[in-house]
């Protein structure tokens, strides 16, 4: 068995500099480290229980098949700053049949991104004998 001790997605955008900006600054992803030099240097954020490392070049976008889910806990709040912030909004918030609350936007290169809150009800949160 596989003991894993940290986990990262990494991110080869079509620009960096751009996709340092949307993450960064946009969505406020708070930096973990950064490394190298120069426009293609490497910027690894935050990511709730995980890594985003933006770095590198990609002469083409993610595959579609790609997406980020983000949880967050307050999906209509996420949604004013965000749209605030220009970002658009692919579908605002809205309760899904499963019970959570998601939002869709993209980063510049088109990837898909679901905000998610999960509701106190929700059986995502259930913890046995607690």
């Amino acid at each position: 068995m596989v003991h894993v001790l940290s986990s990262r997605i990494l991110l080869r955008p079509t620009d960096p500099e751009r996709s340092r900006a949307f993450y960064g600054e946009t969505l406020g992803l708070a930096v973990f480290r950064e490394f190298g030099t120069g426009p293609e240097r490497g910027t690894v954020y935050f990511l709730g229980g995980g890594f985003l490392e933006v770095s590198g070049r990609s002469d083409t976008p993610p595959a579609p098949g790609l997406q980020l889910w983000l949880q967050v806990a307050d999906a209509a709040a996420a949604h004013k700053e965000l749209t605030a912030q220009g970002v658009e909004v692919l579908r605002p918030p809205k309760k899904e049949p499963w019970g959570l609350v998601e939002m869709w936007i993209a980063d510049p290169d088109g990837l898909e991104i679901v905000i998610v809150e999960v509701p106190e009800d929700h059986p995502i949160r259930y913890r046995p004998g607690i």
